[in-house]
């Protein structure tokens, strides 16, 4: 096993949300970060329509499952197959085809992230492409007044992906949860207010 695989795994098997997500039932660490952004910026709700984008493998879905309650609805997007949850429409496909006909959402959710090749740029152009997709299903499927929660990454292409955001959303807010590992260049941003384009 290469020295890099053994200190990932190692820092999984320690890490405490992984555990904490074991124990309360979350497929994946994940879920956490959507929690501590809830608690800040109040984006769930009973009765609510959400769509997850690159939901797979779920813990999203989950958390916005039993925020919406039984009145509410959620579709989950991947490209990824993605086991049943309950409460949940599961979509397989990509997110820019598979978009339910007059479906409007009070949030969307995007969790996006390519398989990253490790050359920087290459993996900034494919981050910055799926940004970009997800702000045009907003402007499909998102309610005037709902929420856009986006996965960016700090680098060459966080700058652009903000200035779309600012150009599509009355406000938008750069949030780094707890969940979200401190070495890691993701940050996540909360937009609401979507300006007709």
């Amino acid at each position: 096993m290469a020295k890099s695989s053994k200190q990932w795994l190692q820092r999984h098997v320690t890490d405490p949300y992984v555990k904490k997500a074991k124990q309360q039932g979350y497929r994946s660490r994940a879920a956490f970060k959507l929690l501590e952004l809830d608690a800040i910026d109040k984006i769930l709700g009973p009765g609510m329509t959400v769509i997850d984008l690159g939901a797979a493998p779920g813990g999203w879905s989950q958390v916005a499952a039993q925020k919406v309650g039984p009145k509410g609805t959620v579709i989950a997007i991947d490209l990824l197959q993605i086991a049943p949850i309950s409460g949940v429409t599961v979509l397989q496909g990509d997110f820019r085809d598979k978009l339910p006909e007059g479906v409007k959402a009070d949030v969307i959710l995007s969790d996006l992230s390519p398989n990253m090749s490790g050359i920087a740029n290459v993996d900034q152009a494919r981050v910055l492409e799926l940004s970009l997709g997800a702000i045009d299903v907003c402007r499909k499927a998102l309610k005037p007044d709902g929420v856009f929660v986006v996965k960016a990454f700090q680098g060459l292409a966080f700058e652009e992906v903000r200035s779309e955001l600012q150009r599509a959303f009355r406000t938008v807010a750069v949030r780094k949860p707890p969940a979200s590992r401190g070495e890691s260049r993701e940050t996540y941003a909360v937009a609401r207010g979507l300006l007709g384009l």
